[in-house]
């Protein structure tokens, strides 16, 4: 592997000119085809398998056109303290705000709240209208959407309080922000302050950059949507600044023992490489593990991030070496850029590495394991706590702001028609093959009604043919409450004996529905997925490090990463401390989707700085040097790039903690925290405790084992092997030739 990685590294470097043009050429396609590429369409939430899906799939075929792709809005009316809304004058308001939304081009239909059964509160003061759009909301053109929005001016000069809600007024997912421009800022800082030098920190900036412009394109042109394109910006610039990162470090210490540009290039490639191109796989396995979980809006974030992931690694192993030929020495320490040469005592020096604060930490540990280990998972432990109180669902227009049109129309429907109102559970009853259809619908009515937790029921509504049944069930509770799943439960749990008493199926689904049914679905997913990521993971890592303990350790140690993420996720979301400080402005559950899709890049992003770290580390045993020593070496080697490339993939995450859509915002703030936790609590802490603990038994690999595993020689050890033969043989050479 290493080997095979030196030449594609000296081939890049020797074709640097060929190398950049290609990746010119890849990036003018991946651009023009994204630029030709139809909208993408919306992420329909599908549940395969589960009630839900099989409900809503019902209703497509038997009710086929009533449902509608369109927007919808909600118009909610609100009378002034002490009077109705039936009242003459704020009646004919509300007719005529009413009439001129339904006079838009783009409505398909604006349902009058006097003409509509039970559209008016029982006290007479809030009513609401309802508005359907032909158009999906992102097709909403700004006049239909200022038609909508001025019914708020023009109420409020009528006396009325008009909010309104639904989607017809949801906001377009953002790509980026004003905070990830931060975050950009902080990574140039951090690999300046690391390198020392504009051209090696701009290096990493420019292949990142790169990469994420060809992977957003291509997720673009394939036609995925804005929430699949902003994950797959978020990881592949996250990576793919680190990846380059280890490559340009590794080059400048290879130049600094006296290897030429081109041979340092190779040795580069040949060891970071190998370490980014293992690390890197580890994050797509994560990644594209997420398919096995079923859900498609799941599977399909997973796989674009992946594939940007994948980007990163080829951009690292190929452009990279081919703008280091461009900037051979630019990149270099400002002493050697100078032409001062190493000493031969400097170059000693420089091998055996003076002090710094990697190894001044790793040898405070090392001296300690036992004591710094308990206070790690300790500290870690109390940290994860709030993950035992995490509550899921899909946030909705109660999670919004007070200040939000849309929270204030939810509010109001609330407080007129009970907390229920706002989340109806729909019931569809499949008569079909039953001698008395209607029969069937009625007893489903009688025996709803009478459920505990039910407010009302509507009458049965029945498609052409006769044979299935629409009830619409309004709880008494809110929908996310706990209350309304259990009645949700208890309906399904109903199923049995209606079927029984008449023959027909009972099928219950609604946004709750759905939310349960998805718990329930990532829940039983979560098992074999971890098997899966896991599984693979350990086996890579296995031939990757030649050892057994040291996956396993690796593998367990993310548990920590994940727990303290998830911790701080329940704490600012749930909880809502420093909320104020990230702009949440509401607290609710966390969303369902949250758990698996960040165990997922945690572990992948988790098993990066293991192999980053430890590969220094065995690189060091492999070279003879005990197993404490080769953890301080390691660190010398390593620590300070390890912690600059967290420190900017931290920076990166956390720019998107600024952006509006609440699911991204969590999941930047669950990523920052997670590679926090992970790089300077669990790989920088307890990795070598552990590895300290255990001696030379980390390094131990059953012989038979051995032998099945491929020796991929990611330290580089043949390589250095081969080399070194190659240059006492050129010398050889030299020598006869000296003396003739």
């Amino acid at each position: 592997m290493a080997t095979f990685l030196y030449r594609l590294g000296r081939f890049s470097f020797q074709k640097r000119r060929l190398v950049a043009l290609l990746w010119v050429a890849i990036l003018a396609a991946c651009a023009f085809a994204a630029a030709k590429a139809p909208a993408a369409p919306d992420d329909d939430l599908m549940l395969p398998g589960t009630e839900s899906q099989k409900a809503f799939d019902l209703l497509d075929q038997r009710f086929p056109g009533s449902s509608s792709d369109g927007a919808e809005a909600r118009i909610v009316f609100v009378a002034p303290d002490g009077q109705k809304i039936t009242a003459s004058a704020n009646k004919a308001a509300v007719e005529k705000i009413v009439t001129e939304v339904a006079d838009g081009n783009q409505v398909k239909s604006a349902i009058d709240p006097f003409t509509t059964p039970d559209a008016v509160s029982k006290d007479g003061t809030i009513a609401y209208a309802t508005v359907t759009y032909k158009e999906k909301s992102p097709d909403l053109t700004d006049a239909t959407k200022h038609t909508l929005e001025d019914t708020i001016q023009d109420g409020k000069a009528a006396g009325i309080t008009v909010n309104i809600g639904g989607s017809a007024l949801e906001p377009e997912p953002e790509l980026g922000g004003v905070t990830e421009i931060i975050g950009l800022a902080v990574a140039a800082v951090v690999l300046v302050v690391t390198f020392g030098s504009l051209a090696a920190a701009g290096l990493p900036l420019l292949t990142a950059i790169v990469g994420i412009a060809v992977g957003v394109a291509s997720v673009i042109a394939i036609g995925m949507s804005s929430t699949t394109t902003t994950l797959a910006l978020m990881l592949g610039l996250a990576v793919g600044i680190d990846y380059a990162l280890f490559i340009v470090s590794r080059y400048r210490s290879e130049r600094a023992l006296g290897h030429s540009a081109e041979d340092s290039v190779g040795r580069a490639v040949g060891t970071a490489g190998s370490a980014v191109a293992f690390a890197g796989l580890t994050v797509i396995i994560a990644l594209a593990g997420l398919s096995v979980v079923g859900i498609p809006v799941l599977t399909k974030m997973g796989l674009a991030a992946a594939g940007t992931v994948l980007i990163a690694i080829v951009l690292a192993l190929t452009l990279l070496p081919a703008l280091l030929g461009f900037f051979q020495n630019a990149v270099l320490p400002r002493r050697q850029r100078k032409g001062e040469e190493l000493s031969e005592k400097d170059r000693g020096e420089k091998k055996a590495g003076k002090p710094n604060m990697g190894t001044r930490w790793a040898s405070f540990v090392t001296r300690r394991p036992l004591a710094v280990l308990l206070f790690s998972v300790l500290g870690l432990g109390v940290l994860s706590v709030p993950t035992f109180s995490i509550e899921l669902g899909m946030p909705g227009d109660e999670s919004q702001p007070t200040s939000t049109t849309q929270r204030r129309a939810y509010d109001a429907l609330a407080d007129g028609f009970g907390p229920g109102f706002n989340g109806p559970l729909t019931v569809v009853i499949d008569a079909k093959g039953v001698a008395d259809p209607k029969a069937a619908a009625e007893q489903a009515a009688t025996d709803l009604a009478k459920t505990d937790g039910v407010v009302s029921v509507s009458p049965a509504m029945f498609n052409k043919s006769g044979d299935t049944a629409l009830l619409s069930v309004v709880p008494t509770t809110a929908p996310t409450s706990t209350e309304t799943k259990d009645l949700i439960h208890t309906i399904r749990g109903e199923a049995p004996d209606l079927e029984a008493k008449t023959g027909a199926k009972m099928l219950v689904t609604s946004t709750t529905a759905v939310n349960i049914d998805m718990s329930e679905k990532l829940s039983d997913a979560l098992l074999p997925y971890l098997a899966v990521i896991v599984g693979l993971a350990v086996l890579l890592l296995m031939v990757v490090f030649r050892s057994v303990l040291v996956p396993l350790k690796a593998a367990l140690g993310f548990l920590f990463s994940v727990g303290g993420a998830f911790g701080a996720l329940v704490a600012v979301f749930q909880w809502g401390w420093l909320a104020d400080l990230i702009g949440v402005e509401q607290t609710g559950p966390i969303v369902s989707m949250m758990p698996i899709f960040l165990i997922g890049v945690v572990f992948g992003l988790a098993m990066d700085y293991e192999v980053f770290l430890v590969t220094r580390i065995r690189e060091a045993y492999v070279h003879g040097e005990r197993p404490r020593q080769a953890i301080v070496t390691g660190f010398r080697h390593s620590a300070r790039v390890v912690t600059a490339a967290a420190v900017i993939m931290i920076a990166v995450f956390a720019g998107f903690i600024g952006m509006s859509e609440s699911f991204i915002k969590m999941i930047g703030l669950g990523l920052a925290s997670a590679v926090f936790f992970d790089a300077f609590v669990v790989r920088m802490t307890l990795v070598p405790a552990v590895l300290a603990l255990l001696g030379d038994r980390a390094w131990k690999l059953p012989r038979w084992l051995g032998r099945i595993l491929p020796d991929v020689d990611i330290e580089g050890e043949k390589l250095t092997r081969t080399l070194e033969a190659d240059s006492e043989a050129d010398a050889s050479e030299a020598e006869p030739a000296r003396v003739r």
